[in-house]
């Protein structure tokens, strides 16, 4: 297989970039935001302009799936190449809520260029990098001269990820044998700035849990029964300070079970990074960093495992005093998990260590939400590769790495079947996800068409040698 012109993608894209930005911007103008009931209308005429344009795009396939909640939209353009290998695009097209009395200087869903930037709900989180998929598949085929991709090209566009994702993993396993695909490349994420192109290589779990405590029935005198009963309070307060060791290591016993270490390697890619730290403390509104000690700042985020107190509460909280003994207290826990943690595992330590920390005469119960695996993708897989090399030829720069320290769905992708998943997205930090006036840089999402026009082809040209 011949290698992709870089000239005839670029001017296929320069051709066509007029009609793809104002394609984005009438998808931008429907406000589909799945958590609020006033717009499901909305969220559904999302799926329905997307699962059209795809059609029109040249996708045989493109349906929309009912869930129990908001819609997700598929889509599927087998190859004609024998062997080729199958490729799941994830992405979604909810939006965050948004209105002008939020602070934006235009109306977030009237689209609007300025500085070479595109102004909208959704113009980066998520539309503008589902939407680059588009013409980077026509830019493939017009410079190769194929009549269909050389891969099998799936999406998956779910219509609720703004909202906790909370019916995605049922439809995935629902459907399981046609999102069936040897990699998912995931197109909800960023790089690190604009002028630094990095990928992503992996993206930590999440387990939560709520943990009450009970004393007392009922609210009792601290004169009268204070040092002589349990308190409640005192016991959540205690719970909390043993969670973490002097080194502020997570001091569960079992919890660094099956951790991945980070390599030399991957320790020396994340220093390349042009990291200021008193900048990122700036941003997170900190006066220090502080964790898990022997680990950089970076490291701690996106490849160590944490546990975080994300609430904490029992007793009097009104103004003045009240001396009383409360009859319960709450802990509200989450544990970030990276590659080798398993969800079950932490929840089986997180409850033992529980109960040796609650004293005799105090009750306790503990909740855990639903918990999401980390996942993480090998840097010399061969799928992640190619990514890198397409991304590098659209950037003309060297492509660094980086993790998430978040958790998202992704994980029930890679869980249920069974591919690797690998990122790929060219918003920046200044985009403002979630935020008054997101944007997206033009000049950047055009790259990430650039980039999957290169993609396919050289997916299909290194799997066939994959181990």
């Amino acid at each position: 297989m011949s290698r992709t012109p870089d000239s005839a993608v670029r001017t296929y894209i320069e051709q066509h970039r007029v009609a793809f930005l104002g394609d984005l911007a009438d998808w931008l103008r429907i406000p589909s935001v799945s958590a609020q009931p006033d717009h499901a209308h909305d969220v559904r005429r999302s799926a329905d302009w997307l699962a059209t344009r795809l059609k029109e795009t040249g996708f045989p396939t493109a349906e929309v799936w009912q869930t129990a909640g908001a819609p997700a939209v598929f889509a599927e353009w087998p190859s004609e190449e024998p062997g080729a290998p199958t490729v799941l695009v994830y992405g979604h097209h909810d939006v965050q809520p948004a209105a002008r009395e939020d602070g934006w200087d235009s109306d977030p869903f009237e689209p609007v260029v300025r500085d070479n930037r595109l102004y909208a709900r959704g113009a980066a989180d998520d539309k503008g990098q589902v939407f680059f998929h588009t013409l980077g598949v026509r830019a493939h085929l017009a410079a190769t001269g194929r009549t269909t991709p050389a891969v099998n090209l799936k999406l998956l566009i779910e219509g609720e990820e703004e909202s906790g994702s909370p019916h995605f993993r049922a439809i995935v396993e629902e459907h399981a044998a046609r999102l069936a695909a040897d990699a998912v490349i995931v197109s909800d994420t960023g790089m690190w700035s604009e002028d630094t192109p990095t990928v992503c290589t992996g993206m930590r779990g999440l387990a939560e849990c709520e943990i009450r405590l009970h004393g007392p029935d009922q609210d009792i005198h601290s004169g009268s029964f204070g040092g002589a009963v349990p308190n409640p309070a005192t016991a959540a307060a205690r719970l909390v300070a043993a969670l973490h060791d002097e080194h502020a290591r997570v001091a569960v016993p079992g919890f660094y079970d099956g951790v991945v270490e980070l390599t030399d390697r991957e320790r020396e890619l994340f220093a390349e990074l042009p990291f200021d730290e008193q900048r990122w403390l700036r941003t997170a509104k900190s006066y220090a960093a502080l964790g898990e000690a022997g680990h950089t700042t970076l490291e701690r985020i996106w490849a160590r495992p944490t546990a975080e107190v994300n609430g904490i509460g029992g007793g009097y909280q009104g103004p003045g005093s009240k001396t009383i003994i409360p009859s319960s207290a709450m802990v509200k826990l989450s544990f970030r998990l990276v590659a080798g943690q398993d969800p079950d595992h932490i929840e089986q330590a997180v409850r033992a260590w529980a109960a040796d920390q609650v004293p005799a005469g105090i009750r306790h119960e503990i909740t855990f939400a639903p918990a999401t695996r980390p996942c993480l993708t090998p840097l010399d897989h061969p799928a992640l590769q190619s990514v890198v090399r397409s991304m590098g030829r659209a950037f003309g720069k060297p492509v660094r790495f980086t993790r998430e320290g978040g958790s998202g769905p992704a994980a029930d992708l890679q869980e249920v079947l069974g591919a690797p998943v690998l990122f790929l997205g060219i918003s920046v930090p200044s985009d403002g996800w979630h935020a008054p006036n997101e944007k997206v840089e033009l000049e950047l999402l055009l790259k990430g068409v650039e980039t999957t026009a290169y993609l396919w082809g050289d997916l299909a040209e290194n799997w066939r040698h994959a181990p």
